[in-house]
């Protein structure tokens, strides 16, 4: 080609043609050069995706909080059961009925330790306390509230021996006011045959009890010389 006809307009022509043929064959390699990069990425990408462990997940803690919470409480909730049955209450007591053994205090004073001497006759003091929430009754009579002596295993005397009459005394018991009854032996002893002359006691050393059906009085010890 004559150098001439590439100047001016035409010459200018010719080279933007050069430089576009340029251009393209450049894109063109660079279209290639990605296409390869990334398909030989791939499979070693999908490899590490597959052999690399899964991640662990991330667990909030205020809902961990919250399950642990319901479960603690589910697994702390009492079993259901049978309702146990209601125990019927106590009738309240009325005035006037016969008193419970656990509403009486029975005590005895004297004969503790004591010695009567020169035919001295021993004396003693019975009290009997309703502590109940109502009156109530009782029957102290000389045989249901017995005054015994005994020595050893020798039974001296009872206000339960020979006893004339019903041998009952019903009395009202106000809530807190003691029923006292005293007693003065006469060293005789007692039997349950009523003998005319009953001997008299000897020397010695004696035990006095108070008995009224389930209760019992302390043993007061005492000497007669």
């Amino acid at each position: 080609m004559d150098p001439d006809t590439v100047r001016g307009d035409g010459g200018d022509v010719y080279w933007r043609r050069r430089m576009s043929v340029l251009v393209a064959v450049l894109v063109v390699v660079a279209v290639v050069a990605w296409a390869c990069s990334s398909g030989g990425s791939g499979p070693e990408r999908a490899s590490s995706a597959q052999t690399s462990p899964s991640a662990t997940p991330v667990v909030d803690p205020l809902l961990a909080g919250l399950r642990t919470l319901a479960m603690g409480t589910a697994s702390s909730s009492p079993t259901p059961s049978t309702t146990p049955t209601a125990t019927p209450a106590a009738s309240p007591k009325r005035p006037g009925e016969p008193c419970a053994k656990e509403d009486l205090v029975l005590s005895l004073q004297g004969g503790k330790e004591e010695i009567y001497s020169g035919g001295t006759q021993p004396t003693f003091l019975v009290t009997l306390v309703n502590t109940g929430p109502v009156m109530c009754t009782a029957d102290v009579g000389p045989r249901a509230m017995e005054i015994r002596i005994t020595s050893g295993e020798d039974r001296i005397w009872s206000t339960a021996d020979c006893v004339s009459g019903v041998g009952s005394e019903v009395k009202k018991l106000q809530r807190g006011v003691p029923y006292v009854r005293s007693l003065e032996w006469d060293r005789h002893r007692s039997s349950t045959d009523c003998r005319a002359t009953p001997a008299t006691a000897l020397p010695g050393t004696y035990v006095v009890t108070v008995h009224m059906g389930e209760l019992r009085t302390p043993k007061g010890v005492f000497h007669l010389r």
